[in-house]
């Protein structure tokens, strides 16, 4: 049983979310050629301020992007 973890910065609407699934497990289960009904998808929203690129988080980066 596939299961596939995707790790995002919180913010996105319900709709992206079901359609990334949606695509997640298809390709999976076009890729691994097993059925759909054993793949899971598992999406883990990050809160900005606990994603880091290059040493700071991307709250921090959003910020100074703005200023």
């Amino acid at each position: 049983m596939p299961f596939i973890q995707v790790n995002i910065l919180q913010g996105r609407p319900p709709e992206k979310k079901e359609r990334l699934i949606e695509e997640v497990t298809w390709k999976v289960s076009e890729i691994l050629e097993c059925p759909q009904e054993t793949i899971r998808v598992m999406i883990n929203e990050m809160p900005p301020e606990h994603w880091g690129i290059a040493g700071e988080s991307v709250k921090k980066r959003r910020e100074k992007e703005e200023q």
